[in-house]
């Protein structure tokens, strides 16, 4: 059972290599295509995404880099398109200002809740403005997501929140699939 798992998994990265060479397992390491020079940029280039980007390790990061300069591309495109990939990626927490830019449907963000106001529904349970140092924007927790309630002032992680537009602008609602994290309560709580 786990060697025909095993060489299916094989078999689906061949097919994937179609499309990506890099998907390949037959494909060389990147890395191993550049010269020495190139190398020692992206990997003192890796070190320097990866302090901007906690949630990603140095070695993805020098990887994915490699890819994009052995495909051809100049090390400062790589190194732009790279970083903004790995920013704008799936459960990375993003800038504010940056929602409305991101393709996904759901983002996740972080800042300070700034407002909060009377619901007009009994269906959401809190609505109000969030803001970090990029931008404000509007947030609502429905009801049935059962999550936790936010205060005025306090700072707050909300992941895989739902993006909508309302009026032209942006805003993002936190369902059921949403998880809600509060940096100084779980601070305390290592204390």
């Amino acid at each position: 059972m786990e060697q025909s798992s095993i060489e299916a998994t094989r078999e689906f990265k061949k097919r994937a290599g179609c499309v990506n060479r890099w998907a390949d397992p037959e494909e060389a390491d990147p890395r191993e295509q550049l010269t020495a020079e190139q190398l020692g940029v992206v990997n003192r280039e890796a070190g320097r995404i990866q302090s901007k980007l906690d949630a990603w390790s140095r070695a993805a990061i020098s990887r994915r880099l490699a890819e994009v300069v052995a495909d051809g591309n100049s090390m400062m495109s790589a190194v732009v398109g790279v970083f903004e990939e790995f920013q704008q990626a799936p459960g990375t927490v993003i800038p504010i200002a940056a929602v409305s830019e991101v393709s996904r449907r759901e983002v996740s963000i972080e800042g300070r809740v700034k407002t909060l106001w009377e619901p007009l529904s009994s269906a959401i349970q809190q609505v109000g403005l969030i803001e970090d140092e990029t931008g404000t924007t509007k947030f609502t927790i429905w009801a049935k997501s059962r999550k936790p309630a936010v205060r005025e002032g306090e700072r707050v992680t909300l992941r895989n929140v739902a993006k909508s537009w309302y009026g032209g602008r942006v805003s993002v609602a936190v369902t059921g699939w949403s998880d809600i994290s509060f940096p100084a309560r779980e601070a305390w709580w290592a204390e």
